[in-house]
C-alpha cells in the first residue's frame, strides 16, 4: 500500500512562510558574499517544510528570468550562513536545514496558458458554447461577472 500525500499543516505553512520573508530578507540585503550571487535580483516564492520542521525546500526563481544554475550553486555554498541567519531570527526548537531549487510553476502557468490559447483549444470551446453550465466561463470571459464593455 503506497503512502498518500498530506496537506501540509498550518504549523507547516506558518513556519514555511515565515522562512520565506526571513530568507528574502537576508538575500535583499546582500549580506551573502558570493560571486554567483552578486547583483542578481533572486525572488524567493515558496519554502515548503517538512512535517517534522527539520528540512525546508526553498524555491526560487532570478528576477527577470535568466539562468538559474549558477544561483542554486551559490545559494548551496551559502546554505550555512543562510541557516545561522535564520536561526538568529526564527524562535524554532531544530532550525531547518535549507534545500533550493528552482521554481518551475511560472513557466508551467505559461505553458498551460499558450495550450488554453491555441486555436484547437479555442475551436473545441466554440463548439460547445450551449452546452456552458451557469457558473462556467470560456476563456477569455470574464470569470467574476464584470461587463467588459460590450
Amino acid at each position: 500500500m503506497s503512502k498518500g500525500h498530506k496537506a501540509p499543516s498550518q504549523r507547516q505553512l506558518r513556519v514555511g512562510e515565515e522562512l520565506r520573508h526571513i530568507i528574502a530578507a537576508i538575500i535583499e540585503r546582500g549580506d551573502i558574499r558570493d560571486p554567483d550571487l552578486a547583483g542578481r535580483a533572486i525572488t524567493v516564492t515558496e519554502v515548503r517544510v517538512s512535517p517534522d520542521l527539520k528540512n525546508a525546500t526553498v524555491f526560487v526563481v532570478p528576477l527577470g528570468g535568466g539562468e538559474v544554475g549558477p544561483i542554486l550553486k551559490g545559494l548551496k555554498r551559502a546554505r550555512p550562513f543562510l541557516r545561522h541567519e535564520v536561526a538568529r531570527q526564527v524562535d524554532l526548537r531544530v532550525v531547518p536545514d535549507l534545500f533550493f531549487e528552482a521554481d518551475t510553476s511560472f513557466d508551467e502557468a505559461s505553458k498551460i496558458e499558450s495550450l488554453l490559447r491555441s486555436p484547437e483549444v479555442a475551436r473545441d470551446l466554440g463548439a460547445n458554447d450551449d452546452q456552458l453550465r451557469p457558473g462556467e466561463f470560456r476563456v477569455g470571459d470574464a470569470a467574476d461577472g464584470e461587463d467588459d464593455g460590450e
